[in-house]
C-alpha cells in the first residue's frame, strides 16, 4: 500500500482528528439530449456533467455552508474540511459507506433513487455525527449492459475498469496522443463519456432532473459543431468555455479530441479545416489532424 493510498483510505490523515465524513450527492441529470444533435456525427459529444458550470464552483460553497451550519449547531469549535473531487479521498467508497448508493458493474456509484448521474462531495469534521447505514437495496443482478456498451472495452470485467482505455480518461486526463487503435471507437466524444451510464437501467428509470445550475441541454453545451471548434485559438477556447469543466482539457487536448471526432465523421467537408489544423503550432494537434485526414 502506498502512502497516498493509505491517506485516501483514512480521512484522519487528511484532517487530523477527523471523526465523521458527510458525503453529499447532487444530481446533474438535465434530461436526455435531442437525437437530432446528439446523434449527429458532425457534432462532438460532451459528457453530461460538463454541460453546465464547473461543478466544483457549485458544490464546494454548499459543503462549506454545511460545515458552518454544523459548527453553529454544535455550539463548540469544529474543524472541518470540504472536498469535491479535489482531495485525497476515495469518494465513491465513502459514498457507498455513507448509504448514498452501491457500486455498479460500471464502477460508478448508483443511487436507487437517482441513478448514477451524481456529483459527490465530502465534508470531514472532527466531531462524531449520527451515522447512516450502507445501502442495502440495489444491485446490478445479471445485467451487463454497461460492459457491452463500452466502445473501447474499458470495462474488462464486472466492477473492473481499465482506465487507460476509458474514453473519459483518453479525452480529459491523457495529456499526450490517444493510442491509434482507440481513436475509431472514441467516436464523436470530445470531452468525457456517458456510454456506460446512459444504458444503465437504474439511470434510465430513476435519473431525476438535478439542481438548477446544471440544467443546460442546448446543442452548444452538449454537442457543439466540430467545425466550430477545430480552429479555435487559445483565446477563443478560453472565452467559449469560460466557467466550464471543458477548460480542464486545455486547447490542445480539446482540439486533439475534435480532430479524432472529425476523422470518425467521415465527412469530406472537414478536409479544409483539418488541413489548417495539420499546420497548428501544437504538434499534438498536428498529429491528430493528419490522422483524421487519412481516415475521412
Amino acid at each position: 500500500m502506498t502512502r497516498d493510498t493509505a491517506r485516501r483510505l483514512d480521512p484522519g490523515r487528511v484532517l487530523p482528528g477527523a471523526r465523521s465524513v458527510v458525503v453529499a450527492g447532487v444530481s446533474y441529470y438535465a434530461g436526455d439530449p435531442q437525437p437530432e444533435w446528439w446523434d449527429d456525427p458532425d457534432r462532438g459529444r460532451i459528457a453530461r456533467y460538463a454541460w453546465g458550470p464547473d461543478y466544483h464552483a457549485v458544490l464546494l460553497p454548499l459543503l462549506q455552508a454545511l460545515g458552518e451550519f454544523i459548527r453553529t449547531q454544535a455550539r463548540r469549535e469544529v474543524t472541518w474540511r470540504a472536498y469535491t473531487d479535489t482531495g485525497p479521498l476515495l469518494e465513491r467508497d465513502l459514498a457507498a459507506a455513507a448509504g448514498l448508493g452501491f457500486v455498479g458493474k460500471n464502477t460508478c456509484l448508483i443511487s436507487p433513487a437517482f441513478g448514477s448521474y451524481l456529483l459527490l462531495g465530502e465534508l470531514l469534521v472532527d466531531i462524531e455525527l449520527e451515522y447512516d447505514t450502507p445501502q442495502s437495496s440495489g444491485t446490478c443482478g445479471d445485467c451487463s449492459r454497461c460492459i457491452a456498451a463500452c466502445p473501447t472495452g474499458a470495462l474488462v470485467a464486472p466492477y473492473v475498469l481499465d482506465s487507460r482505455r476509458c474514453i473519459s480518461y483518453l479525452t480529459i486526463e491523457l495529456k499526450g496522443a490517444i493510442p491509434a487503435e482507440l481513436r475509431p471507437p472514441v467516436g464523436n466524444w470530445i470531452f468525457g463519456c456517458d456510454e456506460c451510464q446512459q444504458v444503465c437501467p437504474w439511470s434510465r428509470r430513476f435519473a431525476r432532473v438535478g439542481r438548477q445550475p446544471f440544467l443546460r441541454r442546448d446543442p452548444d453545451s452538449s454537442a457543439p459543431r466540430l467545425l466550430e471548434l477545430i480552429g479555435l485559438s487559445d483565446a477563443q477556447f478560453q472565452a467559449r468555455f469560460a466557467g466550464s469543466p471543458v477548460l480542464r482539457s486545455k486547447r490542445r487536448g480539446l482540439l486533439r479530441n475534435v480532430a479524432v471526432a472529425l476523422g470518425n465523421s467521415h465527412n469530406p467537408s472537414a478536409v479544409p479545416a483539418l488541413r489548417l489544423a495539420a499546420g497548428d503550432a501544437d504538434a499534438l494537434v498536428q498529429e491528430h489532424a493528419l490522422w483524421a485526414l487519412a481516415h475521412l
